[in-house]
């Protein structure tokens, strides 16, 4: 279920922005055409889709190569992310992130670096290899 989630408040993804000016125009644009400009904004999206419980915005920006054919997520309380490094060449781009969760009153560390494609002008996530304890 889609929560809603306040323009004004700070975006889920950290970038210390406000929600309208960061993440909530690739959320609520999706279905016009309106799609995160760089492996960085869709990174970050993405994170803010799984704060947010956005499971048809993960599906539709996960390349369809490597996309699972349906999406649960589990019961995590997210707490923030940290973006290590983010490159793009051509259509071709990875972020490295370090997002926090507590799962059951436990917390963990996911640290990824992610592989983004680009095709007919648009942003994919492909895969992500995840990283030991840092």
């Amino acid at each position: 279920m889609k929560k809603l989630y306040p323009a004004h408040s700070p975006c889920p993804c950290d970038s210390g922005r406000p929600y309208a000016a960061c993440c909530g125009p690739w959320h609520a644009g999706l279905a016009e055409g309106v799609h995160a400009s760089t492996p960085e904004a869709l990174m970050r999206s993405r994170y803010s889709a799984y704060v947010l419980g956005l499971i048809d915005y993960l599906l539709a920006t996960w390349h369809p190569s490597t996309a699972p054919g349906e999406l649960a997520l589990p019961p995590l309380k997210w707490l923030g992310l940290e973006l290590r490094h983010a490159q793009a060449s051509g259509d071709a781009g990875v972020v490295e992130f370090v997002a926090r969760c507590r799962e059951n009153g436990r917390a963990q560390r996911l640290h990824e670096t992610s592989r983004f494609v680009r095709q007919s002008g648009r942003w994919y996530y492909i895969d992500g290899q995840m990283h030991g304890s840092d």
